[in-house]
């Protein structure tokens, strides 16, 4: 029996930083205007993760900023049964979708960098800003921002039901 791809996933390294900025982005712009994506889940994960972590104290901090609480997020390592779950899977760099075709036998139809869904003459990596200091995320957190009005046009015409 097929598992549903219901499932908006984001992934990044060690999923503490940019996939959880990303998932609460997301989430937050689909229940202020995702008519017709209601029954999308979102989520995130690491390709080198360790499980259990909190988001880190920049990224919460970042997002609190602008009203998005990570305080509860826990990293998770990403396993085929969620990529068997994603209908889209977004990546922060060339290097995360590379990773994502190196290890998994079966993808959805969509897998992408977070920014492709911006025109063509815009920077598609998303920085990593672990390390880095809280400008360093706000600038992560900005060109994820960027990209979110044309993402939730992208899901409205490629995952309607």
């Amino acid at each position: 029996m097929a598992v549903e791809r219901d499932t908006v996933t984001f992934v990044c390294t060690g999923n503490t930083c940019r996939s959880p900025m990303a998932e609460a982005l997301l989430r937050s712009a689909l229940t202020k205007r995702g008519q017709g994506l209601e029954h999308l889940q979102v989520a995130s994960f690491g390709l080198a993760a360790q499980a259990d972590q909190a988001a880190s104290p920049n990224s919460v901090k970042t997002m609190s900023r602008i009203g998005l609480d990570l305080g509860k997020h826990r990293s998770r390592l990403l396993t085929q049964a969620q990529v068997d779950r994603s209908a889209v899977i977004f990546g922060m760099t060339e290097s995360h979708l590379a990773a994502l075709h190196a290890r998994f036998d079966r993808l959805p139809d969509f897998v992408l960098l977070l920014r492709d869904v911006l025109p063509t003459e815009v920077t598609r990596d998303i920085a990593d800003p672990f390390g880095g200091g809280y400008r360093d995320y706000e600038e992560c957190r900005d060109s994820m921002v960027e990209a979110i009005p044309a993402m939730v046009e992208f899901l409205r015409q490629n995952l309607r039901p």
